[in-house]
């Protein structure tokens, strides 16, 4: 195994304040998940040299040893496990929905939208579309999406562009809502696309216009809301409960 110099791990450090397309992964089944979809390390670092097969081809010329200090420096964990994987991960070109597909409108917590994408995939929603939220290489979205957003397509794009392409496809979106119907007692009929909004206001006016339909999720005790992420997995399941 290489030893990294000092002025490589500068440069890396550089390359994580600069470029938003690079990944630095540092949990041993995201990286494994990463590498299984097709992604390729640019760099691997680590302070143990048995977390993984670090002699395999693909890490080649590529994997370094370092003290503990430079992986908690490299990563983003308050727990780190050890070893960081850079890669390079380009966004999904937008593209027509073929499943049923997941529409996150401004929402900014990424432990929510990493949820919303695992219930997705979970659920066949293959496709996820995120308008204005946050960004796809966020590590908290990495590490609770556990893996499943190198496996769906997920694609970021503005408001505008998503307002364009839904019209162009004339594609039918669902948003939760109080007064909508009873999410238990609704059945869809065509592939559909089910719109999550921002943890304060909601879906957005601009977005909320091309919603043909809407659902409520009933509750007791008088609770009012659910958490975004728990909202929109509770109704991805119910649209999709006949297909497992």
């Amino acid at each position: 195994m290489l030893k990294a110099s000092n002025n490589l791990i500068k440069e890396i450090k550089k390359q994580k304040r600069e470029n938003s397309y690079l990944l630095f992964l540092d949990n041993i089944k995201i990286i494994k998940d990463a590498l299984a979809s097709g992604l390729k390390p640019m760099y691997v670092f680590t302070c143990d040299e048995n977390l993984l097969d670090f002699n395999s081809p693909e890490f080649e010329s590529k994997a370094f040893l370092v003290d503990k200090h430079t992986i908690d420096q490299l990563s983003d964990s308050k727990t780190p496990q050890g070893v960081v994987c850079i890669v390079e991960y380009l966004p999904h070109v937008v593209e027509k929905p073929l499943t049923n597909f997941l529409v996150i409108d401004g929402l900014q917590d990424p432990g929510n939208v990493g949820t919303l994408i695992r219930t997705a995939t979970a659920c066949g929603f293959n496709y996820v579309y995120l308008i204005d939220s946050v960004r796809v290489n966020n590590s908290k979205l990495l590490r609770s999406s556990v893996g499943t957003l190198f496996t769906s397509s997920v694609m970021e794009l503005t408001r505008e562009e998503f307002k364009i392409l839904a019209k162009k496809w004339n594609l039918t979106l669902l948003k939760a809502d109080m007064d909508g119907q009873n999410i238990f007692n609704f059945t869809a009929t065509e592939k559909i696309g089910v719109v999550i909004g921002n943890e304060g206001q909601g879906v957005s006016k601009e977005i909320s216009e091309l919603c043909q339909l809407a659902v409520s999720i009933p509750m007791k005790n008088n609770v009012e809301s659910l958490n975004a992420a728990i909202s929109g997995s509770i109704i991805m399941y119910e649209i999709s409960k006949n297909s497992f």
